[in-house]
């Protein structure tokens, strides 16, 4: 005990006295007195059940209220769980259908500058064409302009026979031209074959493209009737 606690001091009872004349009975006292211990007994252990049925009642409601909380934090991390699952959904299909939007987006820049491509691709091709198309009528036009008919009917003998002799001339030059021409277009092919390693398609089709040549001259025309000699 601590000292600051007041010391207490045995109580001592005083005896009894008996009184004078009168017979004790000692049996009957310590009968008594076992009754009266007997009847404290009882009572301390109907306080002793009743506190303890108390206490299992406190216990019980205790581990009531630990289940019921428990049980009420599931269910809120429950809710929270689906709550959480709900809006990663949304954001998966905000992000697929961002992504579908871009790609639709992409899809439709890329159609629009095959449109443009194709547009001026046709509009070259159409260039291309009207130039070519400019080319061959000025070839037919050439080609024309040679085969001029000559009236031989008014030629005699001597002028037949010059006229045979330009034919032949142009006939042998337009030979040699060829010749030439040929010998040139098998060298290039030559010279780009034993260099492709070290020229690009677009180098390589420069070299094998043979130089425009000057249009031949225009040969005499003949015609198929001979005036008589």
């Amino acid at each position: 005990y601590s000292d600051n606690k007041e010391k207490v001091l045995p109580v001592f009872m005083a005896v009894p006295k008996i009184p004078e004349g009168e017979v004790v009975d000692f049996d009957d006292i310590q009968k008594k007195r076992q009754e009266k211990d007997l009847a404290e007994l009882h009572s301390l252990i109907e306080a002793h059940f009743i506190q303890r049925k108390n206490d299992e009642e406190e216990l019980i409601a205790l581990v009531n209220r630990i289940e019921n909380r428990r049980a009420e934090r599931a269910e809120q991390h429950r809710i929270r769980a689906e709550q959480e699952k709900e809006r990663q959904t949304r954001l998966a299909e905000r992000k697929e259908q961002e992504e579908a939007r871009k790609k639709q987006d992409e899809d439709a820049k890329k159609k629009k500058v095959l449109t443009n491509r194709t547009q001026q691709f046709s509009g070259q091709d159409g260039k291309k064409g009207a130039k070519k198309q400019t080319e061959r009528e000025k070839k037919r036009k050439i080609l024309a302009e040679r085969r001029k008919p000559l009236d031989l009917d008014r030629l005699n003998e001597d002028k037949l026979k010059e006229k045979a002799r330009e034919l032949w001339q142009w006939l042998m030059t337009l030979e040699a031209e060829k010749f030439d021409l040929t010998d040139k277009l098998k060298r290039q092919k030559y010279d780009a074959s034993t260099s492709l390693t070290s020229h690009t398609p677009f180098s390589i089709m420069a070299c094998v493209t043979i130089t425009p040549q000057p249009p031949h001259p225009p040969p005499p025309a003949v015609t198929a009737t001979v005036a008589a000699g």
